[in-house]
């Protein structure tokens, strides 16, 4: 198995959480900040779906150069999905093709003539990546929290699942009896 076969087992399962939170965006909130420093509710979601655009770009590029970017305007959650699921496929196409070789190469993020870091591919991958969509999927987590809206479970139950998990056990319970 090639590094990038190991790494597309990673990015299918933490996509397919990551998508249960994007579903449950609501857009007619998309101002929503939970604090004057935060990040708005739809900027960050369409962050959380731009992340997965970084793993092409770290396989086929030796760096990313963010002086000229501009976020992608997003009004529905439906748009966000679509933009979401074409960026992945992307991502996993990027990633079957990707020779070990590759993940050995250095990878730079830059603003214009500033470079803000430079490291293996691999590790930037991992760091930049996927820790770096985690983060703001944890993130997105707190925000749908804070608005009433059930959070996904991610590596096991949330207590939005706890109804669930009790209902189910109550009805094992009844079967059993």
């Amino acid at each position: 198995m090639t590094i990038g076969q190991e790494l597309l087992q990673e990015l299918t399962l933490e996509a397919e959480v990551t998508r249960r939170f994007l579903e449950r965006v609501p857009f007619d909130r998309a101002d929503y900040k939970p604090s004057e420093k935060s990040e708005s509710l739809g900027r960050l979601a369409i962050h959380v779906a731009e992340i997965i655009a970084w793993w092409k770009e770290c396989i086929i590029n030796d760096k990313l150069d963010f002086i000229d970017f501009e976020p992608k305007h997003i009004n529905t959650t439906q748009e966000l999905l679509a933009y979401f699921d074409e960026l992945l496929e992307e991502a996993k196409k990027s990633l079957v093709e990707a020779k070990n070789e590759c993940f050995r190469e250095d990878w730079s993020m830059t603003h214009g003539d500033d470079i803000l870091f430079t490291l293996p591919k691999k590790q930037v991958a991992r760091l930049f990546c996927m820790n770096h969509l985690v983060h703001h999927r944890a993130q997105l987590g707190v925000y749908l929290r804070l608005l009433d809206i059930a959070v996904p479970a991610v590596y096991g139950p949330s207590a939005d699942d706890e109804d669930v998990i009790l209902t189910r056990r109550f009805q094992e319970n009844l079967d059993q009896a």
